[in-house]
């Protein structure tokens, strides 16, 4: 009889509980995936109710946790405006399941791209749609509210937001990206069945009986989750587990991607070759390397930039290096005074005043006016290579005729091609003269170092080398042939790469090893193939892909292309 009453009293216990909407089991189907495998789950909760799975990074962040110099200050000054503390802790990855997501934000356009001094807040030339969190906790219901798992607070919650809808958010905390194209606009967090066709569902599924209360939900993990990253398991507020995500490849401890370290010195081979051909972009490309196919991020509270342009220095250094033994002490045509007077207003300007200009002029509108610059300089190449121009700089016109009768002489009896050396005839603080294939030059060194500093500036603020102002500089205010100018920025951009990289350190930011060696490696055997290859084209051709170079910088800082 005693029995049969407990039994009563337990079923009953049971039902009041399933009735009131909190019961819920489920089970993890693994203890460990490797990043990027499909995370399962199933179970059962209350009939008739909804399913809320919240999955969240064991190790949370907090502002405080960072120790980088410049994040702390941007901390700080977001902190206060949008209403969280620098103790205030989050999972840096998170992602709720749910089948329905309206509860927890909404559906809207978001317009992107496009140069932001021209286009005022809210607009852009791209258009798309992205989930917007609600703008506080208390915007939701607070039976929806209780299933955040380890989000609870307010400042929690606005933290949150910050960190998975704004760009220096997901490039510092989240570090994982919902991208339309190669732009990321927002970083998933909460999620549902991709039969949505919504971009940020897709590898997502969710199948909720809702009579029965059984569920089967699964989500690709992120392909690059750092090594041993565990995860709890919050199921309709209740936790039901944990797994543990393992390593799935080569992993770059703070670039924070996996990424076989081959593909990067092939990566590096290719710019440095281009970069040691042309002088100018080597910086910027690599850059765009390292976005497009590494895809450097940098350790949580440290934002991707601060990692990515310290590593990019290799290439600008490593990569002059392999290919100016050429250049100066086999072909003799590097023009000494103007490289070293370039080089020293490259480096003042990199490694002291750099830091202060940046910090002052917004990085938005920087890099915008300085798209007009390129723009300028491109349409200045191109104006160059008419036949008007040309006839007025008889000087290069004269040299480009000599070279491509060696050209062609060397093609027809099967030889390399002899490249011109550098006579000098007077040097001069203000006036540097030379010869080059017969045909005479000048220059004014202390203008070029006077230029270098503002270069230096430019080269410091986005971690590239600054031959892409070097070449068109030298080209269209100095008049110089491309086959003296390249050298020079070769010159200059040592001289910037070695000024960047000591203020890095200054500040505390260090490169990832293991990038930066691939980017070396690769970088000195592209110097060695551009030197050598440099001689196969024409001036007209070289200055053709340097404008072609110049026009999609314009495009890149000017934010008008989808794919980069």
């Amino acid at each position: 009889m005693k029995k049969s009453f407990m039994y009563f009293i337990i079923m009953t216990l049971v039902l009041l509980v399933t009735a009131s909407g909190s019961f819920a089991d489920g089970s993890i189907s693994a203890s460990s995936y490797k990043a990027g495998d499909v995370v399962q789950i199933t179970g059962k909760i209350a009939p008739g109710q909804d399913l809320y799975l919240a999955i969240a990074q064991q190790k949370m962040f907090a502002p405080n946790d960072t120790d980088g110099v410049h994040e702390v200050r941007k901390f700080k000054n977001e902190s206060k405006k949008r209403g969280f503390s620098l103790d205030t802790k989050i999972p840096p990855l998170y992602y709720l399941l749910t089948n329905v997501p309206e509860k927890f934000g909404e559906i809207d356009k978001k317009k992107f791209g496009g140069p932001s001094v021209l286009l005022s807040k809210g607009q852009g030339i791209y258009s798309t749609t992205m989930f917007y969190l609600k703008k506080k906790l208390s915007d939701i219901d607070a039976k929806a509210r209780n299933m955040l798992g380890p989000i609870k607070s307010d400042a929690q919650w606005n933290f949150f937001r910050y960190a998975n809808e704004n760009s220096y958010g997901i490039n510092t905390i989240v570090k994982e990206g919902s991208r339309k194209g190669k732009v990321v606009i927002f970083s998933r967090s909460v999620i549902t069945d991709q039969s949505s066709g919504n971009y940020w569902d897709k590898g997502t599924t969710i199948k909720l009986d809702k009579a029965t209360g059984e569920f089967t939900a699964s989500f690709k993990s992120f392909r690059h989750t750092p090594p041993d990253t565990k995860f709890d398991v919050y199921l309709n507020g209740a936790k039901i587990g944990n797994y543990t995500i393992e390593k799935n490849g080569f992993w770059l401890s703070k670039g924070f991607r996996y990424m076989n370290p081959l593909w990067i010195v092939i990566g590096a081979i290719l710019v440095g070759t281009y970069f040691s051909m042309i002088g100018a972009a080597g910086g910027m490309l690599m850059a765009a390397f390292q976005v497009l196919v590494v895809n450097t991020m940098g350790p949580v509270g440290i934002n991707a930039a601060n990692v990515l342009k310290p590593s990019n220095m290799a290439l600008t250094l490593f990569s002059p290096l392999g290919s100016f033994y050429r250049y100066a002490k086999v072909e003799k045509r590097v023009a000494w005074p103007v490289g070293i007077s370039f080089g020293v207003g490259i480096f003042i300007g990199s490694i002291w005043l750099g830091k202060y200009v940046s910090a002052v002029l917004p990085m938005k509108a920087y890099k915008e006016w300085l798209a007009v610059l390129v723009v300028i300089m491109g349409i200045k190449t191109l104006m160059e290579m008419r036949p008007a121009a040309m006839a007025k700089r008889k000087n290069i016109k004269a040299m480009t005729q000599k070279f491509n009768k060696e050209i062609a002489a060397a093609k027809a009896e099967g030889r390399s091609a002899e490249m011109g050396s550098i006579e000098p005839i007077k040097t001069g603080l203000t006036d540097y003269r030379f010869k080059f294939w017969g045909e005479e030059f000048r220059i004014n060194p202390l203008l070029f170092a006077i230029l270098g500093v503002v270069i230096g500036i430019v080269s410091r603020s986005f971690g590239i080398g600054g031959g892409f102002l070097l070449v068109p500089a030298m080209t269209t205010l100095g008049a110089l042939p491309m086959y003296v100018a390249v050298p020079i920025s070769l010159i200059g951009t040592c001289f910037s790469s070695i000024g960047s990289f000591i203020g890095y350190l200054m500040t505390g930011y260090l490169p990832d090893m293991t990038l930066a060696i691939c980017i070396i490696i690769g970088g000195f055997a592209g110097g060695m193939l551009g030197s050598r290859a440099q001689k196969l084209f024409s001036e007209m051709t070289l200055k053709v892909v340097l404008a072609i170079t110049l026009f999609f910088l314009f495009f890149r800082f000017f934010k008008i292309e989808i794919w980069i």
